[in-house]
């Protein structure tokens, strides 16, 4: 009877002791991670790898449950189970990011705004610290930012022109409405689906042609039926990693600094990779039949001309205005100081 009242109050102890630790320490941290990122693909193989980091990062380590190919919804979804605890954390575009601050799509949604990588770079190097206060404000840490190449345009028909895809139905991310009524106003077609939807809409004809980088389309399969590609360099296709800031806040203080090291070292590597492998991508899509549409100095001076009439709609609606100005102003200094870089 003795032995029994003793464990009884080793228990009790054991109990009021664990109830009287702080939460970040009694929750050995998991985080639930989601993205659209395809298994075995260069996002979630670098996923997997800042995982590895973190598991071994001081205060116990945090433990990474990784969701790929769209297991959680759509990016909105996914933004959406972050605000409810359900995830924590999320690999997002900037279509997902805007879900949560509209400022980020002035590193995407300006078509043909950015002529190099090394222009995207360094503008997002100028707004990083302002767009991270903006999303930390509203309950969210960025913990790395990365692109994976150019947005190319991938079709069942032949196009060159930019009104070659008016006689086509266009992919467009579902729930990005200021996008279709945009394009609506262009006089495109636009059909607005989820991307683990976007190769049965190709497949079953709901969409002609689907904008995305190649490393996306290979990992998708896209090219099996979109059998064209439009070598146009129309938008980066740019996003990143974003926690929660209550998951954040619930890490061990030790943790922290391993973490962000270890989530920027993934960042890098989704975009080191992503841009040594996108001439890789288009070749093995080319063995397998793909047809690629290049462009001479007067058809891309004609897509600038068409990109360029799409900026006084897309100023203050699809990229808040001062964030508009703000990266053309930006573009011009680097200009102006001689910077070139590569395409």
């Amino acid at each position: 009877m003795n032995t029994r009242r003793h464990h009884v109050a080793v228990a009790l102890f054991i109990s009021v002791l664990v109830l009287a630790l702080p939460i970040s320490a009694v929750a050995q941290s998991k985080i639930r991670l989601a993205t659209l990122a395809p298994r075995g693909t260069v996002y979630h193989q670098a996923l997997l790898t800042m995982g590895e980091k973190w598991s071994k990062a001081p205060g116990g380590g945090v433990a990474l449950t990784v969701y790929t190919d769209g297991n959680m919804g759509n990016e909105a979804s996914m933004v959406q189970r972050m605000r409810i605890g359900q995830i924590q954390a999320a690999l997002l575009t900037t279509i997902g990011m805007s879900e949560i601050d509209q400022s980020v799509t002035a590193l995407q949604n300006m078509p043909m705004m950015f002529r190099t990588v090394e222009e995207v770079q360094f503008v997002r190097g100028q707004l990083r610290g302002e767009l991270e206060k903006k999303f930390l404000d509203k309950g969210f840490v960025i913990l790395c930012w990365g692109d994976t190449g150019w947005v190319r345009f991938f079709s069942k028909r032949p196009a060159v022109k930019a009104d070659d895809f008016k006689a086509m139905k266009l992919f467009v991310t579902a729930g990005d409405q200021k996008q279709v009524d945009i394009m609506l106003k262009a006089g495109y077609h636009p059909v607005p689906l989820d991307w683990t939807d976007a190769l049965t809409g190709l497949q079953t004809g709901m969409v002609d042609a689907v904008p995305t980088a190649p490393i996306v389309a290979l990992a998708g399969q896209y090219y099996t039926v979109t059998k064209n590609m439009l070598d146009v360099k129309w938008a980066p296709l740019a996003g990143g990693l974003v926690m929660t800031k209550r998951a954040w806040e619930a890490l061990p203080a030790a943790s922290r600094d391993q973490v962000k090291k270890a989530a920027e070292e993934a960042g890098l590597e989704i975009e080191r990779r992503s841009r040594d492998e996108e001439g890789a991508a288009i070749e093995a899509m080319k063995k397998r039949g793909l047809q690629v549409q290049s462009l001479n100095a007067a058809q891309e001076a004609d897509w600038h001309k068409t990109a360029e009439a799409f900026y006084p709609i897309i100023r203050g609606n699809l990229v808040p205005a001062d964030m508009f100005d703000k990266v053309q102003n930006l573009l011009a200094q680097y200009r102006a100081n001689g910077n070139k870089g590569s395409r």
